[in-house]
């Protein structure tokens, strides 16, 4: 029997009640037995219709509610209810994507895949080279500014960069120098692609720090093989000279270099910068009662287990022993607190097995924010280390914090702006929005069903930083007729824009960045790929 009629009746009927519950404004709050019976019906129709993950999505959740008189808040229901919204999405736009919910897998917003940094002021070879370099599964953060894409890089820190030798302003040889002079201590290969490329122009490259020489006309499949090769020698050269053999996070080499270029971005923005020091309690009795091999694989699991847990932003290293420590960029101190409380409270209820005994683990924190001095690294570690003594002596298991909470700055507030026509797709990015890092104190999410509702609500005329996620084909105003009004009122450089669009056409998504938006990810999109573009656009808005 074709069930496809009725699957996609279950989707509209889930899209019916996401937007009632969550954007009609008519409900502040919602009946515990509502959640029920909507989750308990979502379970006896995916069954019926053999949508099986769907089905045991629905079934973990009903284990999860209470029998009672909860009454839920709207963004209570929204986030106990995302795995349904996001398995929705998937299906109807990637037909029989197997949805992840194993802990052990990892959380699908933290996995690490490479990043690359693609600089050409030349639209048509910007879409073609960013296509071709997504469809290996990589990360690709494009650029037309020359002058933008310098302190791009910067805030990316990307696996591989590839500049366009010809380019007004600022060309490729003086990006090449910029950014050999303030990074030579970090690997990055860095590819020079150019249509000029006489035995003088290589050599000049070369001596200025680039890795490769590529010339246009590009061949294409020459071109991947050999920025494949560039990423592999990245990753080898990382795992070996700063990933620590064991737990495979960064070692302490590293740690300085990455601090300090944070520290310098932290200066430059006057936002938060938090480091943590970490220490796994009892550590002794495990290598004690079962032996080193089994020490070791308790750090391995507990390294592995920081890194799924913690935000793309955020950066792991092995300090020694048991230690550990944590750069949050962009982040206050009440926010790590609260975040290191979740993953304590998340680690202490895995269970370890070890020759036919089961135990579990806890750990102990000290953090300290840098704010407005610059203090050397060793100054700050030993501020956190005392606040990781202080909370050892109090008991273990908890976080302390080694300086005075920082006062709130009232107008640090970026006003974030969805404009998209599906309410799945609305649902997701606000729970996107809820989870990535960023370096102000409060996020202002707002969401319109198309341009039109957005003027009307003169949210562009509010002063301060904004960022818009505005989907490109959308009725009544669609999203280039948005970027147009934004261009006639010369607001666009107020705003920075994700565009999302499902138009194939070259000239569509050209005229698109030509008017202003900053990105563009095509419909339709890995939730994982959108997560990691958002974060990394957020690490460039000061």
């Amino acid at each position: 029997m074709d069930f496809n009629k009725y699957k996609q009746l279950l989707f509209n009927n889930i899209k019916k009640q996401a937007k009632d519950w969550f954007e009609t404004g008519t409900k502040k709050n919602i009946l515990n037995e509502d959640v029920y019976r909507f989750v308990h019906s979502i379970k006896g129709t995916a069954g019926t219709l053999q949508l099986n993950e769907l089905y045991e999505i629905a079934a973990n959740l009903l284990d999860e509610l209470n029998q009672g008189d909860k009454v839920w808040k709207i963004y209570e229901v929204r986030d106990f209810l995302y795995p349904i919204l996001q398995y929705s999405y998937e299906y109807e736009n990637f037909e029989d994507t197997e949805v992840v919910n194993n802990e052990e897998e990892g959380n699908v917003e933290t996995q690490e895949k490479p990043v690359i940094h693609l600089i050409d002021d030349d639209t048509s070879m910007l879409i073609l080279l960013k296509d071709v370099l997504e469809k290996q599964g990589w990360t690709v953060i494009a650029n037309k500014d020359p002058i933008e894409a310098t302190n791009q890089y910067f805030d990316t820190s990307p696996d591989c960069l590839i500049i366009d030798l010809e380019m007004p302003e600022k060309n490729g040889f003086e990006i090449l120098k910029d950014i050999h002079e303030h990074n030579e201590k970090k690997f990055i290969p860095k590819i020079i692609i150019s249509a000029n490329h006489g035995r003088e122009q290589r050599i000049a490259a070369f001596k200025i720090g680039a890795d490769d020489f590529i010339a246009k006309p590009i061949d294409i499949e020459e071109f991947i093989v050999r920025v494949t090769r560039h990423i592999q020698r990245k990753q080898l050269f990382d795992k070996s000279v700063l990933i620590d053999e064991l737990t495979q996070v960064y070692n302490r080499k590293f740690l300085h270099d990455i601090y300090q270029r944070q520290l310098e971005i932290t200066m430059d923005r006057n936002s938060a910068f938090t480091v943590a020091m970490l220490d796994i309690d009892y550590f002794k009795k495990v290598n004690d009662t079962y032996g080193h091999a089994a020490g070791d694989r308790v750090l391995y699991h507990f390294a592995q287990f920081l890194i799924r847990n913690i935000s793309p932003a955020d950066t792991v290293f092995r300090y020694g022993g048991e230690e550990f420590v944590i750069l949050f960029p962009n982040s206050t101190i009440e926010e790590v607190k609260i975040k290191l409380e979740g993953i304590l409270a998340k680690y202490q209820k895995i269970e370890f097995n070890e020759r036919e005994q089961t135990f579990t683990m806890a750990f102990s924190a000290g953090i300290y924010t840098i704010m407005e001095d610059e203090p050397h690294l060793e100054t700050v570690l030993e501020k956190a280390d005392q606040a990781l003594y202080k909370a050892k002596n109090n008991g273990r298991a908890r976080i302390e914090i080694g300086n005075e909470l920082p006062k709130i700055k009232s107008n640090n507030k970026l006003y974030v702006s969805i404009i998209d026509d599906e309410i799945i797709i609305r649902t997701i990015l606000t729970k996107i929005f809820n989870t990535v890092t960023s370096g102000f104190e409060q996020l202002d999410i707002a969401v319109f069903e198309d341009g039109s509702k957005f003027f009307e609500s003169k949210r562009h005329e509010i002063d301060g930083s904004h960022f818009i996620v505005l989907d490109g084909v959308m009725p009544v105003m669609d999203g280039i007729e948005v970027l147009q009004k934004l261009k006639a009122l010369k607001l666009q450089e107020k705003f920075l824009i994700l565009m999302l669009t499902s138009r194939k056409n070259k000239n569509d998504i050209e005229r698109a960045l030509s008017l202003g938006a900053n990105d563009y990810l095509t419909k339709p999109f890995n939730i994982t790929e959108l997560h990691t573009r958002i974060q990394h656009l957020l690490q460039g808005i000061e």
